[in-house]
């Protein structure tokens, strides 16, 4: 198997110079780009197995960055890691809402990274050799290895988080998911960070599937589940 291909997105150019020689040292290929603009550029004409991303770049943010690969059809699925000084929870909360991967406060070891980036790449390639599933129920149709989700046939536009938790809800149909459950298993983070925001999500997944959203069941106390019509629950 020939190295993972990162791609490292950092504007200080002595920073971006110790990762390239810490990751080339165990094991990577490693390429960088000093902005956001440069970075998209890349991802047109090369393909990576992974992107280490700075939050504050000139001209365009992280934040921006991430928007627009998870946009694009091509390179919707790269991992993110986002790289940064900032460690306050509403930036680690946005970060994930826009679909990262992990996130990692500087300054870091090179180890803690190196591991990080290792777990999200077995992670990834274990995804990949998943057989092809796709699940119904009640109009609503979620073909997992093409990415889409269709409601009577209509096809629906949802984030990458959303995309996951319907999936988790609907492989656990009928089992109650607490919200720390739900965190760890659709973020791949620990409860550090306010559960509350798998709230935000619920309401945003249920604003777009409409009437089906009903199928989402609140359990009071815990967290949700999703059941299909007359598999019985007085939760609302």
């Amino acid at each position: 198997m020939s190295e993972p291909f990162i791609l490292v997105v950092e504007d200080d150019h002595n920073l971006a110079k110790l990762l390239k020689y810490n990751l080339e040292k165990a094991g990577y290929k490693c390429q960088h780009a000093l902005s956001g603009e440069e970075a998209l550029d890349l991802l047109k004409s090369k393909s990576y197995d992974i992107m280490l991303l700075d939050i504050m770049l000139p001209g365009m943010d992280g934040f921006e960055v991430c928007r627009k690969v998870r946009q694009h059809q091509l390179y919707k699925d790269l991992p993110i890691i986002m790289l940064t000084a900032k460690g306050e929870e509403i930036d680690k909360v946005l970060g994930f809402e826009l679909g990262i991967d992990d996130y990692v406060v500087k300054p870091f070891s090179p180890r803690e990274l190196n591991l990080r980036i290792r777990a999200i790449l077995k992670r990834d390639r274990r995804g990949k050799r998943e057989i092809q599933e796709v699940m119904t129920c009640d109009g609503l149709e979620v073909d997992i290895s093409r990415h889409r989700v269709s409601l009577e046939g209509r096809e629906l536009t949802l984030t990458l988080m959303e995309f996951k938790l319907l999936v988790v809800l609907l492989k656990r149909r009928g089992q109650a998911q607490s919200r720390e459950t739900l965190l760890s298993d659709v973020w791949d983070v620990d409860k550090s960070i306010n559960t509350r925001t798998i709230d935000t999500h619920i309401t945003r997944l249920r604003e777009k599937l409409g009437q089906t959203g009903r199928l989402i069941k609140t359990v009071r106390g815990l967290g949700y589940k999703l059941e299909a019509p007359g598999e019985g629950s007085d939760e609302k």
